[in-house]
Parts: C-alpha cells; structure tokens; sequence
C-alpha cells in the first residue's frame, strides 16, 4: 500500500516479570517526548516469557491506571484477546479507559492466541476459560466489533442475536469521549482476520518483522476493502518491532523496511528491565531522524498517534 503518511513512534511495554514503578517511570518518561506518540501494553494473564512463573499485570486495569499518570500519549492494548472478556463488558471497560484518559485511548483487539502458540494457550486452561477453533474466535471477533461499536454510538437499549454472542436490552452509558468511539485497531494476520479488519479495523497491526510477508498482507487487505467498497486508505497500517539499544542499526533498519512497506504506526517493543531514560535512548539511537522534529523529540505535532 503506497503511502505519503508521515510516521509515527511509539512503546509497548509488555507487563510481564516488570514492577509497577517500572512501567509507571518509562510511561511517564514517554509521555514528556513528543516523538513518541503512543504507548501500549499487552493482553495476557500469564508470562510468555522469561520467568513463565513470574508476575504479570491485568492489561486493562493497569492501563486505567497509567492513563490517569499520564496526559498526552495515546494509549492501549496491542492488541486485547476477545477469548478473554464478553464484548459488552469489554465495550464498559474501553469506554471508562477512555473517559479516564480523557479520550486518549486506541481501542486494540483481536481474535486471541493462536493454537500454534501452546506458551500463550496454557493461560486459558489455567484461568478456566474456553478456547475454541481459529473460525469461532475470528467469527466472535467481528460480532465483537459490531457490538462494541453499538454501545458506543447507540442512544437506546437495543437487542443482538448472533452466531456467537446474544445480548438483551444491550446498552452503553455513559459513552466514550471520542466520537462515534475511540479507534478500532485489530491485530492479526490470517486471511479470515483480514477480512474482518477491512470492515471494522481503523488501524491494522501486524506483529513482528517479516516485513515481505507482512506487504503481501498489506495487499490482501486491499483486496478485501474493494471487495466491500472501502477505500483501504482509510486503514493505518502498524506493525510491532524490537528495539534494540544493543544492536540499535537493525531496529533502524527494520524501521527503514517497514516505513518503505507502507507501514506507518511503528510499535517499538522494550525489554525489561528497564534503564534510566530508556526512552530518550530509543528516540536518539533508534528512531533519530525517522521521526518528525529528529533525534531530539521535539515534534510538535501530536496528532492522534494514528
């Protein structure tokens, strides 16, 4: 997807084998450059790696609460698993995250772990929760998307019978600051993921740095947007990398191949633990010049991070 979007930057700290104060410090921190735009955290409730035993935060509560520590950076889950909440109490939760960060909030989900990633999978046996086939978690995903959308914008109470969620007297009060609600990124890569984020998605996060297989993607989503007459424009394209500040040429590099592939929204991943200023680092070392305003992150234009 050829693109003249300018970039932008942004964190993700996973909240695994991490303190409080930890995350709480590199938020902060983020939230004073303005070259980073966005900071997110992810959706698991259980390690998926280093110390597997370790501690790990609750994704949503724990971004209510840097929310209220922070005032300028956009802010969410890369991405939600759908697998682990009902999508009416998921649309309550999104929409007080984003009264909370006074409509800051990128609302991140997709259709949970896949089976080929028995690490992540174990968290749903453990925590008693169902884990049904990859046609049902992506089939709940776009009646997720349609539900979710409905409190957000619907001024009455109103009924949903689906294939996979049912729902009576369905109804969002108070509504999220932004209007019609806060951006819908869904993560994924899957063909039938595809199609739902050409429906619902505004913003399409790919993790991971296989960038050649991430363009063909790319270009499937295209695909599937003119299939529904939507002008794939309309979707950002992101994408989750490593930063390495001990090898920062190959996460510029990275960045350079993923800037070049269409892919605007770029997610830096940290890795605990975290040093002072890691955040002034991976702007001067990392994302230097890429951003706008320079290595200094001075950029003055915060826009919406999307």
């Amino acid at each position: 997807m050829a693109t003249t979007a300018r970039p932008n930057f942004g964190i993700m700290t996973p909240p695994m084998n991490v303190g409080y104060d930890d995350l709480l410090r590199v938020w902060r921190e983020a939230d004073d450059i303005p070259a980073i735009e966005h900071a997110w955290l992810f959706d698991h409730l259980m390690p998926i790696g280093g110390d597997l035993d370790g501690p790990i935060f609750e994704g949503w509560t724990l971004l209510s609460a840097l929310a209220a520590q922070t005032s300028r950076l956009r802010l969410g889950l890369m991405v939600t698993s759908n697998r682990f909440r009902p999508p009416a109490v998921l649309a309550t939760i999104a929409t007080t995250v984003d009264i909370v960060s006074g409509g800051r909030l990128d609302f991140g989900i997709g259709a949970g772990s896949r089976p080929s990633v028995p690490i992540a999978r174990r968290e749903y046996v453990a925590h008693g929760l169902p884990y049904h086939d990859s046609a049902h978690a992506v089939g709940s995903l776009a009646e997720a998307c349609t539900i979710i959308r409905q409190l957000w914008t619907q001024d009455a109470p109103f009924d949903f019978d689906g294939a996979y969620h049912h729902l009576e007297g369905a109804f969002g009060n108070p509504k999220p600051v932004q209007r019609p609600g806060p951006p819908i990124v869904i993560g994924g890569r899957s063909i039938a993921t595809l199609r739902v984020v050409a429906e619902h998605a505004d913003v399409w996060n790919i993790p991971g740095g296989d960038i050649a297989d991430a363009r063909d993607r790319s270009a499937m989503l295209d695909r599937f947007c003119a299939e529904i007459g939507r002008d794939p424009a309309e979707i950002t394209r992101s994408v989750v990398l490593s930063a390495s500040l001990d090898e920062p040429h190959t996460t510029r590099d990275a960045i350079a191949e993923a800037l070049g592939g269409g892919f605007t929204h770029i997610v830096l991943r940290l890795g605990a633990p975290y040093g002072d200023g890691i955040v002034r680092r991976v702007v001067e070392e990392i994302i230097g010049d890429f951003a706008p305003g320079g290595s200094d992150g001075s950029a003055q234009d915060q826009g919406s991070g999307r």
